[in-house]
């Protein structure tokens, strides 16, 4: 089982940042720190989905609808998404900030900032972090949401990104 522990930024509930603590011990303490993830879509609109590997120590084998993870010591959500990206599916895209909200599912609470980026191929997926992926239709990806096991922050999290798409009078996915 593959466990890393990383230093991230312990914040408050305004986001601000209060000191430098572990992965671990901010999860298993309940402490606020930051998570960037990006909702990858392809030129025709679809969405990337994948599904984790069963090595990883979170959420092992469940379904996502983005790609992340934690926010390092001193980088800001954009660096961290790009980073993730990078690490995970072997693309190297600017990811654009939607939004930041305070998430309080999953393992512990932290602030979760999603982005969007347009993927023109996934690149090489680590293996490590993907076990599968598949680009879907917002219907196919709204009836997988019901039928397969995602992670937890996935459908309020998704929710949330179509919802700003909506209010900003676009469709998710336009530039």
């Amino acid at each position: 089982m593959c466990v890393v522990d990383e230093l991230v930024e312990r914040v408050d509930d305004q986001d601000r940042v209060l000191g430098v603590v572990s992965r671990r011990q901010a999860i298993r303490e309940g402490w606020l720190h930051r998570v960037a993830v990006t909702v990858c879509r392809d030129e025709g609109g679809r969405i990337l989905i994948h599904r984790r590997s069963e090595q990883l120590s979170r959420f092992p084998g469940l379904y996502e609808v983005m790609v992340g993870g934690a926010v390092g010591v001193g980088e800001s959500y954009e660096q961290a998404a790009a980073r993730e990206l990078a690490e995970e599916l072997g693309v190297r895209v600017l990811p654009r900030l939607l939004f930041t909200f305070l998430n309080r599912r999953g393992l512990s609470p932290h602030w979760l900032g999603v982005h969007e980026a347009v993927v023109p191929d996934t690149g090489a997926p680590n293996p490590d972090e993907v076990a599968w992926h598949d680009w879907m239709t917002e219907p196919e990806l709204r009836a997988a949401l019901l039928k397969w096991r995602f992670t937890p922050d996935s459908h309020e999290a998704f929710s949330r990104y179509l919802a700003v798409s909506e209010m900003q009078g676009r469709e998710p996915g336009d530039a």
